[in-house]
């Protein structure tokens, strides 16, 4: 589904990645790991279009989409949950839900996708008419990923979604991460919370200092020393 070979990322003299590959393959959930500024956002903010390559590919269903923009990619089928959830705070729930699936033209589809997620998380349509500023942090990154997914992204690309949420709204969120990925929604998710991370994912990689040092499935980054002595509090 998406293949990224070699990138490089700089802002002004500072090399944010140096060589990132890595792999998703469809139906997967796959997670990079790594403390704060490793790179972790730079990488997907590079999938999504946001900050330049100066060089390697994106590959997204076998098409190299390094050279274009944005825009293009989302209308594709890739998604981004930005860090920080960025919803907008003074539209409706609903308007923001609507600002989400842009990129779709069949008022049907529109339709059926915003009924997908006030099924998903009924409490978003309880609150639509409610201004987005208004609802709770664990509210505001529940109608972030709806919004992600009202597009109908074949993947989505999650940034740092427990950051800032008390610990019962990340168990939801991870949850509702877990359900996505039953349902076949191929998943992308940097996360500083290694351990919630590594237990929902299938694989993983290890960010350090703009650089993937580690890749294996979830199951023996959890237990490997490294890894659990430098991300999971044990030794």
């Amino acid at each position: 589904m998406l293949e990224v070979r070699g990138i490089e990322v700089s802002y002004g003299e500072f090399l944010a990645l140096r060589g990132i590959s890595f792999k998703v393959d469809a139906g997967e959930l796959v997670t990079i790991i790594g403390g704060n500024g490793a790179g972790k956002s730079t990488i997907l903010r590079a999938v999504m279009g946001l900050v330049r390559c100066q060089i390697g590919e994106i590959l997204f269903q076998g098409e190299d989409i390094v050279s274009k923009p944005a825009h293009v990619r989302a209308r594709l089928g890739i998604s981004l949950v930005p860090e920080g959830r960025k919803i907008f705070p003074d539209l409706t729930v609903a308007e923001n839900l609507l600002m989400g699936g842009y990129v779709q033209s069949d008022r049907k589809v529109i339709q059926s996708s915003m009924e997908e997620a006030f099924s998903l998380f009924p409490v978003l349509q309880e609150r639509q008419n409610q201004v987005g500023k208004t609802l709770s942090g664990g509210e505001q990154q529940m109608l972030a990923i709806a919004r992600a997914l009202m597009s109908r992204p074949r993947v989505i690309l999650m940034d740092e979604i427990s950051l800032g949420l008390m610990p019962i709204y990340v168990e939801e969120t991870f949850k509702v991460i877990q359900n996505l990925h039953r349902q076949g929604v191929t998943l992308l998710l940097v996360e500083q919370n290694a351990r919630k991370a590594l237990a929902a994912a299938n694989r993983g990689y290890v960010l350090e200092t703009g650089e993937i040092v580690l890749s294996d499935s979830s199951e023996k980054l959890a237990n490997n020393p490294q890894v659990k002595k430098a991300y999971l509090g044990g030794t």
